[in-house]
């Protein structure tokens, strides 16, 4: 599908998205141009209003957004791009220029995390350790934080609902990458039976 650059005066909003967690990072403007760039070396590359020239993401900084995916909308006139980040995406240091409480997808990042930790083990990563006692240890862990989250759900305090909560879904994530699975592969599932 071609982009209409023509109907908003050459330049079009683009949406940057991260590929991982799937929080919106930033807002830039991409004339013809800018958005060939892109296509062609992989990193996203703007136009810039106030500087009335091309600009690279991360051309001074260093904190690239690598083209994974990109999406134009209906009206042709509008780029979503799902990027990964290499470093915080805004200029003041945060992971994204809109300023929410928290990282709404964080479960993702966490995901990204424990991927790192396989790719690249650490004699003193948790993940680390528990990876090199085998698939059933991993299974068993989460068995017990299972346990722990339904004994804290109906006779603790909510803060220890929470935490065994959280524990539960931190070691399904380390079963989830032992097995080769992603919480993508637990969406599509969870969407289709939806349908």
């Amino acid at each position: 599908m071609n982009i209409d650059f023509e109907k908003t005066d050459g330049l079009v909003p683009v949406i940057i998205q991260d590929v991982q967690t799937l929080e919106v990072l930033m807002l830039g403007y991409m004339n013809q141009e800018a958005w060939t760039k892109t296509q062609q070396e992989g990193k996203v590359t703007f136009y810039s209003r106030s500087k009335s020239r091309l600009w690279t993401k991360g051309e001074e900084s260093g904190n690239f957004l690598f083209v994974k995916e990109t999406h134009i909308d209906c009206d042709r006139d509008t780029i979503l791009i799902k990027a990964s980040p290499v470093g915080p995406t805004c200029h003041t240091g945060s992971r994204s220029c809109f300023k929410t409480n928290f990282n709404q997808n964080f479960i993702f990042e966490l995901e990204k995390i424990i991927g790192d930790r396989y790719d690249n083990p650490t004699a003193d990563s948790y993940v680390n350790k528990l990876r090199n006692k085998g698939l059933n240890k991993i299974a068993q862990k989460v068995g017990e934080e299972g346990v722990e989250t339904v004994i804290a759900a109906l006779n603790e305090t909510d803060v220890d609902f929470v935490n065994e909560s959280s524990d539960l879904i931190f070691h399904l994530l380390v079963l989830l990458r032992e097995k080769g699975k992603t919480l993508a592969d637990i969406g599509m599932n969870l969407e289709g039976r939806h349908r």
